[in-house]
């Protein structure tokens, strides 16, 4: 009896250590969380009184206090984080955003990769601020598929640890959080933890579906796919407002997320406009890719080339090889076809697949297969781009669309420019862009690309005239108009 009463009270005394061991730790993680935890948005402070006081870097801090001298104009309580894990100059729309809020007077703190070049209008303005992300070691940036399954994860965890600092410690805490979307992992839910401990509203812009794109890499039935269209459609509910780049993509979040959208089309920024001839011939004659054909360009010359554009991510959800099959095509054709002219391709952007294509560009040009077509690759700057695009015959989308309802901002620039599409079109979400034969036309094969470019370079060169009209027509519709319709009630700038 004396030894069970023994053994019942070290079990008793067993059992009270574990639990005061455990409630030490409790006590002691939430002390520590109580004391680091990041500071809350206020609306009855002017938090733009704050001082930035978590970078490290000293002049990065004088420039923040410099900017904030010139700040006398900011309305207090229009804080806003703007948020892409991906390089800000490649996210064209995010830094519409960052612009648009602050021409209505709040302040921005722009969030993401700083790799290629932004937006100059987002350098000078006083109200934005860039907060750039640490980028990931190179060994977890592989784009191996058959490393992926291990590397995918571990990249995820050092991009939430980057991203949570910079939104909850690397700046000061905002009325709402305006995030891309994708990449939706680690995104959206660092965001929304960010968010919880900030008092901050989380508001999702939905480009496209992170799945639909991992789908592109692993396959529409592989688990990770599959885990990565419960968690977005999770995150999804946890947001508390949402905007699309389309109708199509607002019916799919309504039908299938059970959340309600706003949309907001993409549109071009002002940088995009349609030129005159006299800039078209100075522009040509100027750039390096173009210089050397710029005679040749000339609607004055005995056989005048034409200029085809297209620019790409150099990505999965962009086929490249049905340009260059369509280019092949052409060019056999204009070999005994006399009044077909002789194009130059400007093909412009960065991206993973691009080394693979040029091999496949340079094999083309070693079978003589790209006689009458000569293709060139560039990386321009913004104000380049965009005469480039001004410039331009025709321009070229290769967008595919993994989830059938996003669209290719590319289209958008492009019409900003006044310049005709011929595009990608079997997908569901294309006429909400394109208006078929009035600025634009879609094709679903190389071999119907090739017909395209045939009859508006040769055969009925007036159907070219009729949709360059109505690209410059397109060209009236603009960002600001688009984005106070939709952003100012969200945010509340109405008021």
């Amino acid at each position: 009896m004396a030894w069970k009463t023994f053994v019942l009270s070290e079990a008793s005394n067993r059992l009270f250590e574990i639990v005061l061991a455990l409630a030490v730790f409790i006590s002691t993680v939430f002390s520590i969380c109580l004391f680091t935890a990041p500071a809350q948005y206020d609306p009855y402070t002017d938090n733009s009184k704050q001082i930035k006081i978590y970078d490290e870097d000293p002049e990065e801090a004088k420039e923040e206090i410099r900017k904030r001298n010139e700040q006398g104009n900011f309305r207090s309580g229009r804080t806003i984080q703007v948020v892409v894990l991906g390089d800000i100059g490649r996210s064209p729309r995010m830094q519409y955003h960052a612009l648009s809020i602050a021409k209505h007077r709040g302040r921005v703190y722009l969030i993401g990769y700083k790799e290629s070049e932004i937006h100059p209008d987002i350098l000078s303005n006083p109200r934005i601020h860039i907060v750039p992300l640490n980028q990931a070691p190179p060994f977890l940036r592989s784009s191996s598929k058959l490393l992926f399954p291990v590397v995918a994860p571990l990249k995820a965890l050092w991009q939430a640890r980057s991203l949570y600092l910079a939104l909850s410690y690397r700046t000061p805490p905002a009325r709402w959080m305006l995030v891309q979307n994708p990449p939706s992992i680690p995104t959206l839910a660092i965001a929304k933890i960010a968010c919880f401990f900030r008092n901050t509203e989380l508001v999702i812009d939905w480009h496209n579906f992170g799945y639909s794109i991992l789908a592109l890499k692993l396959g529409s039935n592989h688990p990770l796919v599959k885990v990565s269209a419960i968690y977005e459609k999770v995150c999804a509910r946890l947001a508390d407002s949402h905007i699309t780049v389309t109708n199509a993509m607002g019916r799919v979040l309504k039908e299938e997320y059970r959340v309600a959208a706003l949309p907001l089309h993409d549109r071009p920024a002002a940088l995009f406009r349609p030129i005159n001839s006299q800039e078209r011939a100075q522009f040509l004659a100027r750039l390096l890719d173009t210089s050397q054909y710029a005679q040749d360009l000339s609607p004055s010359a005995k056989n005048p080339w034409k200029l085809i554009v297209s620019s790409t991510s150099w990505t999965a959800d962009e086929d490249f090889s049905i340009l260059l099959d369509a280019l092949s095509a052409y060019s056999a054709q204009a070999t005994s076809r006399t009044q077909l002219p002789k194009l130059l391709a400007i093909i412009t952007g960065k991206g993973p697949l691009k080394g693979h294509y040029l091999a496949k560009i340079q094999q083309l040009n070693q079978e003589k297969k790209l006689l009458n077509v000569i293709i060139r690759t560039a990386w321009l700057t913004p104000e380049d781009y965009a005469f480039l695009l001004a410039a331009a015959d025709l321009g070229v989308s290769l967008h595919t669309s993994s989830s059938g309802v996003d669209l290719p901002m590319k289209v958008v620039d492009m019409f900003g420019a006044g310049l005709p599409v011929v595009g990608w079109g079997k997908f569901e979400a294309w006429p909400e862009l394109v208006k078929e034969d009035v600025n634009g036309k879609g094709f679903e094969s190389p071999e119907q690309l090739t017909e395209q470019l045939v009859e508006l370079f040769g055969e009925r060169k007036d159907a070219l005239k009729i949709m360059k009209a109505g690209a410059v027509k397109e060209s009236e519709n603009r960002w600001d108009d688009e984005w106070d319709r939709v952003g100012k009630p969200l945010f509340k700038f109405n008021f």
